[in-house]
C-alpha cells in the first residue's frame, strides 16, 4: 500500500487503555467525564472490553485478567488531549459530578484541564483561547 493510499483509509486514532477496574474506569469515564459506551464484549457475564465515545473522540478500556496484572502502574507519563470547543465548561462539568481536576490554565494558547482516571492516565480538554499564555482560571475574568 502507498503512503498516499494508507493517509485516505486510516480514520481515526482510538487509545486503548488496559484498566485494573473496569467498574471504577466506567463510572470514571460514563458518569464522570460524560462518554458513552458504544460497544462492549461480556465473555464472563462482565464487561472486559468496550469503546466509549465523546463527541468526536473515542478510546478503549479493556480489564486485565487475573495473573496478566502488570506490577508497574498503569497511565504513567500517558497524556490523551481531546480538543473541544470549551475546555472551562468541561472543567465545571466534570467539577461538579465529583472529579477532581486542577485549575485550568492557558499553554500553547489553549484553555487545558486535566484529569486523572483512576489508573492513571491523564485525560486533558483544550480549547482555544487569546487570554496570555500561563494564565490560571482564577486570575481571568471574562
Amino acid at each position: 500500500m502507498s503512503p498516499e493510499a494508507a493517509t485516505h483509509n486510516v480514520e481515526q486514532a482510538v487509545p486503548f487503555f488496559r484498566v485494573r477496574s473496569m467498574e471504577a474506569s466506567l463510572r470514571f469515564y460514563t458518569e464522570g467525564l460524560g462518554f458513552t459506551m458504544t460497544k462492549s464484549w461480556t465473555p464472563r457475564d462482565k464487561i472486559e472490553w468496550c469503546l466509549l465515545q465523546l463527541g468526536g473522540a473515542a478510546m478503549m478500556l479493556q480489564e486485565n485478567r487475573p495473573g496478566r496484572v502488570p506490577e508497574s502502574k498503569l497511565g504513567v507519563g500517558v497524556s490523551i488531549c481531546l480538543p473541544c470547543k470549551d475546555a472551562v465548561a468541561i472543567y465545571r462539568e466534570v467539577r461538579g459530578r465529583g472529579i477532581p481536576s486542577p485549575r485550568p490554565f492557558v499553554g500553547n494558547g489553549l484553555w487545558v484541564v486535566s484529569v486523572t482516571d483512576p489508573d492513571g492516565y491523564t485525560i486533558e480538554f483544550e480549547s482555544p483561547t487569546d487570554v496570555p499564555e500561563e494564565t490560571e482560571l482564577a486570575e481571568w475574568i471574562p
